[in-house]
């Protein structure tokens, strides 16, 4: 029976892989945000850093951090300035997520925004070659306003075959 079971479950997350076009590791390339006022803004500067990944288990997680972070001393205590300023030039959560036409929820287990915890958060999406724009909308807490964000990120290509004589340390 365990085995019957354990042949499903593996069937299911191939099938669930051969669908999913969203597989695999995504690096953050912009972060855009647009008040309900058309203001727009960046959030995490111009240039962000971060990745988002989906798995065939169903499984995702998404870290992000934006340009310009403090980079303290190793020597140097942070503060707790330093600690806010840090915590809010970045997001990370995860969770399992569900993929519908164009739709996409991400189901949070664990977040760095603990109001996030154990929630369901509502995507688009639309897929141009390895181009994955996601767009969501929500009230910003800064400002109170209705606010638009529209993310991109590039498919990250499996890591090649390294060439036959190649040396590790070369």
């Amino acid at each position: 029976m365990k085995l019957v079971s354990a042949v499903r479950r593996l069937v299911r997350s191939l099938l669930f892989a051969a669908e999913n076009p969203l597989l695999g590791t995504w690096k953050l390339k912009s972060y855009v945000a647009t008040t309900e006022a058309g203001e727009k803004s960046t959030p995490y500067g111009e240039h962000p850093s971060g990745y988002l990944s989906y798995s065939a288990d169903g499984r995702m997680h998404a870290i992000g951090t934006a340009d310009g972070r403090l980079a303290a001393a190793q020597s140097k205590l942070l503060n707790d300035g330093d600690l806010a300023a840090l915590h809010r030039t970045m997001f990370a959560y995860a969770g399992a997520y569900s993929v519908g036409i164009q739709t996409l929820i991400h189901h949070v287990d664990v977040c760095w925004n603990p109001l996030w915890d154990g929630t369901d958060q509502i995507r688009f999406f639309a897929l141009s070659g390895n181009t994955l724009k996601i767009t969501s909308q929500a009230i910003d807490p800064l400002n109170g306003m209705t606010t638009t964000y529209v993310v991109f990120f590039e498919r990250i290509e499996k890591p090649g075959r390294r060439r036959s004589g190649a040396s590790l340390l070369s």
